[in-house]
């Protein structure tokens, strides 16, 4: 019931409702920077100085069937209408989305690419650790199994100190991950710096390849002849 004066309009506008934000500028530019104003006007009451000011006119259209199939229809009614009308630019709704999120999407391909490899680095690095405790420990190994130790009881010794190793990796891993995603926060869209979820999964994926990279040495050992072992230096 208010009115308003526009900017390039002698007569006053009456406010007839208001409605929910609207990520006009970028699903996530909104965050960072400050708010613009927004008004939705009825076409046929916009001044005609806004639509001589306006090169182009955008249209939404929503459909039940595959929105790709609809372009052409959608080009052959314009042309129905008006000839000097030019139908360009269309998109559908995903892919404006995947272009407002491309630079944060090759960051975090980027990112991914280099987490990738810190994972195939690690699992290299923890297993020429055990690999070496192991054979530190051959003659230890053999004197065990010359005692009555068996097999399962060497593969679990081993596999128990590598696990003690990742937990500790992972829980000092956690930690710093909390402290440096927030780094990061401006880069995400829809998700928390501090996703739980995200965090599980992959301390759940590098203690797996972690655990793997134990069990080669571990399964070595196993296999560790007592009278060899005994007679290692």
């Amino acid at each position: 019931g208010k009115r308003i004066h526009l900017k390039g309009r002698d007569q006053l506008a009456e406010i007839v409702g208001e409605t929910a934000h609207v990520k006009q500028w970028g699903l996530d530019s909104d965050d960072t920077q400050s708010l613009r104003a927004e008004i939705y006007i009825p076409a046929m009451q916009m001044p005609d100085d806004y639509i001589k000011s306006t090169g182009s006119t955008v249209f939404v259209v929503r459909s039940a069937s595959n929105p790709s199939a609809l372009f052409a229809d959608i080009r052959r009614v314009s042309q129905q209408m008006s000839s000097e009308q030019v139908i360009y630019g269309e998109e559908t709704m995903d892919q404006v989305v995947a272009r407002s999120l491309a630079t944060q999407r090759f960051s975090m391909i980027l990112l991914g690419g280099f987490a990738a490899l810190a994972m195939v680095l690690a699992s290299v690095g923890i297993y020429g650790v055990i690999s070496y405790v192991v054979g530190q420990r051959t003659h230890e190994i053999g004197l065990r199994m010359a005692l009555g130790a068996q097999r399962s009881h060497v593969l679990r010794l081993i596999l128990g100190q590598g696990a003690r190793l990742i937990l500790i990796g992972v829980a000092i891993g956690i930690a710093g991950a909390f402290a440096l995603t927030r780094m990061m926060a401006s880069q995400l869209f829809m998700i928390s710096s501090t996703d739980p979820l995200t965090f599980i999964a992959v301390s759940a994926v590098l203690a797996l390849v972690a655990l793997m990279a134990c069990y080669i040495p571990a399964r070595r050992a196993a296999k560790v002849d007592p009278m060899v072992a005994l007679r290692y230096e």
